[in-house]
């Protein structure tokens, strides 16, 4: 569950040339459900949500683990953004995370002054049992189109896949407090996906996460977007080293 959180604290998909409409405030809601054999039960929540600041929009992503697989591995993440107005290329990346006994602070703050090259100052701090174990901070930056674990979010929705072939694929940068990876998006093409007893036409995207040499950094997760204006992810499925999640859409307000 803790594997599959994070990356849906990255699904869950900014550059000029991808973005076609204005996002309007929403929050949208999620369950995660934990599958293995003829186990399927609910895991957890998250809720995304955007909303208007003066000169940027505001994005924020709760997720937390439910009571009973708080008594495994208890997950409380909060992911903050700030994405500029006029393309949604990210300006600021936070995370809080608070998994099992460790507790993990992460700013990512973007520097756009040299272009085409990106830039990040970037610190994570580290705490096991209450002990700070790690304090650092470092520069990152990469050429092209970058993206964080929130913004990505975003950038996913924004696509054009309605103009893309079965099998196209995108590659950009992805920064963490840590470390640059490489996010790539396979097209998968039109699926029919029956949800909640409606018959939805959506986009089938399969996604992975590689680090330096090539290195998964972790499994590899397929989504379905509804091929509509809001462009709402739908459905998310991820492995872990036992059993399956399914992050499924429970709602928006």
């Amino acid at each position: 569950m803790r594997r599959f959180i994070l990356a849906f604290s990255g699904f869950v998909f900014f550059a000029a040339s991808a973005v076609s409409a204005t996002f309007q405030p929403e929050s949208l809601h999620y369950k995660v459900m934990y599958k293995w054999g003829l186990i399927n039960k609910k895991a957890g929540t998250a809720t995304l949500t955007l909303r208007h600041a003066p000169q940027h929009y505001v994005a924020q992503l709760t997720a937390a683990s439910e009571p009973w697989a708080d008594r495994i591995y208890q997950v409380r993440d909060t992911l903050n953004g700030h994405m500029a107005y006029a393309d949604m290329t990210p300006l600021f990346y936070e995370k809080i995370a608070n998994e099992g006994n460790e507790h993990k602070h992460d700013i990512v703050r973007y520097d756009y002054s040299a272009k085409p090259s990106v830039k990040a100052d970037c610190t994570r701090k580290v705490y096991k049992k209450g002990i700070l174990r790690i304090d650092d901070s470092r520069q990152l930056d990469a050429e092209g189109e970058v993206v964080d674990m929130l913004t990505s979010f975003y950038f996913m929705r924004n696509l054009p896949y309605q103009d893309w072939e079965q099998g196209h694929v995108k590659e950009l940068n992805i920064f963490s407090g840590k470390q640059k990876e490489k996010l790539t998006i396979k097209y998968e093409g039109i699926d029919k996906l029956d949800f909640e007893g409606v018959c939805y036409k959506t986009f089938h995207i399969k996604f992975m996460f590689t680090s330096k040499g090539g290195r998964k950094s972790s499994d590899d997760m397929e989504a379905w977007i509804s091929a509509d204006k809001r462009r709402i992810p739908l459905r998310l499925e991820g492995k872990l080293p036992v059993g399956k999640v399914h992050c499924i859409f429970t709602g928006a307000d």
